[in-house]
């Protein structure tokens, strides 16, 4: 570890002891309503890949050197591992151009009729064989785990037809395998209307259902999502979907009220969905209806920022009503080409006037809830051991920095995955 030093214990392995202990760090545990449960001169512990021990070195139960196989001397700040809790970074391509005629005065419309928008990414991904989606993919997930994210969400929703849906959930299941984190596959097919459907929203939606229990059946269906707006699918055909997802046993997910109020936060609501994304337009009933369900409200300030957007998200209803707030990149090749979870949640501060606490709450503890994940986004005994050392003095700093590289060390299960070497 970079400005720590490792020793090795000198007693044979047993079976009691911890695999690995850091000592000295300060530890924002997240371990309460509020706060940041902070341990100044902190140990953690952890074996076969669970939390064994969180709290002040000077409660250990002996010595660390019989305590545990490896024990580290560190300093700077450990939070939980952070959690991107809504990405679609499986795609090929980019729009950057796009980006540039936007700049330019270039209409959405415009666009599209120019052969851009959401369909070019699919005419792209669609191109792709398996290999060279994972080859284009794996790096964005990669940046992501080194600026301190273990677990990731990835949607489909580029490929729109059978084979592509499928060849994207098995690559977002690879790029798990390749980082040793955990991912969580999201069906979303209904993101768009195909070319082939053009005209033909309901027979598409038929297509999406039939699909769905096929590639669940394959065990790459972890949770279900659609989008319910003006230019994607209505609330009767967004509620087919989540129809056909509960008969599975599925959770739902919901792309809600980002342009204009369908009444997408009280249809997931509805469901008992873990989270309603977007949500600048979500109206108080629809915050009502969260807050009694449970649903996680997922703020996506990239999307916010690249489009220059001034609708805000009911902030204030949502602190009000109790409704937990969600950061995530929104990582997705033409709204939100970001790549850092932690700039997401600076942006959440500098465009949502969330406090870095709550950001880093959203970026771990109410991510983690958005995925129906209840053993990370925490430290605390039994919790999945996914931890990050920030070369940091506070955890205000993660929400401060514009940029940079603040993390140390990434740890997912217990193994190193990403960091200074």
């Amino acid at each position: 570890m970079t400005q720590a030093n490792v020793t090795q214990a000198n007693e044979p392995a047993s079976d009691s002891r911890w695999d690995g202990l850091i000592l000295g760090a300060s530890i924002a545990t997240l371990d309460a309503d509020s706060g940041y449960g902070e341990i100044a001169d902190a140990a953690l512990a952890w074996r076969d890949g669970a939390i064994t021990y969180v709290g002040p070195r000077a409660d250990l139960p002996g010595a660390p050197a019989t305590l545990a196989r490896e024990v580290v001397e560190a300093d700077g700040w450990i939070t939980p591992g952070l959690v991107d809790c809504h990405t679609h970074l499986v795609f090929a391509g980019d729009r950057a151009r796009e980006f540039e005629l936007r700049l330019q005065g270039a209409s959405y419309e415009e666009i599209a009729r120019a052969g851009g928008g959401i369909l070019s990414t699919v005419r792209a991904t669609r191109a792709a064989d398996e290999g060279e989606l994972l080859r284009q993919s794996l790096p964005r997930a990669r940046a992501l785990l080194a600026d301190g994210a273990t677990t990731l969400e990835i949607k489909s929703g580029y490929g729109l037809d059978f084979d592509n849906e499928r060849k994207m959930l098995r690559v977002a299941r690879q790029i798990g395998d390749a980082l040793g984190i955990r991912v969580r596959t999201t069906y979303l097919a209904a993101h768009a209307l195909p070319p082939e459907f053009s005209g033909r929203a309901d027979a598409y939606i038929d297509a999406v259902v039939e699909w769905l229990p096929r590639l669940h059946g394959e065990g790459l269906v972890d949770a279900v999502d659609a989008f319910c707006e003006g230019i994607g699918f209505s609330r009767a055909q967004t509620r087919r979907v989540f129809e056909a997802a509960r008969a599975l046993g599925l959770p739902v997910k919901l792309h809600a009220d980002q342009l204009s109020d369908l009444g997408g936060a009280a249809l997931v609501a509805e469901f008992g969905g873990l989270s309603a994304d977007h949500v600048e337009h979500s109206s108080l009933d629809g915050v009502q209806a969260m807050a009694e369900r449970g649903a996680v409200a997922v703020l996506l300030p990239g999307a916010f920022h690249v489009l220059r957007e001034t609708k805000l998200p009911p902030l204030a209803a949502f602190r009000e009503h109790g409704v937990a707030m969600a950061v995530a990149t929104d990582c997705n090749p033409g709204t939100s080409p970001l790549l850092s979870l932690r700039q997401a949640m600076q942006l959440a501060c500098t465009h949502f006037r969330l406090t870095p606490e709550e950001a880093l709450r959203g970026a771990t503890v109410h991510a983690a809830r958005a995925l129906g994940l209840a053993n990370r986004g925490v430290l605390r005994v039994a919790a999945r051991a996914d931890f990050v050392r920030w070369q940091v003095g506070h955890p205000a700093e993660l929400c401060y920095w514009l940029g940079g590289t603040l993390a140390g060390d990434v740890f997912a299960g217990g193994r190193r995955v990403a960091g200074a070497a």
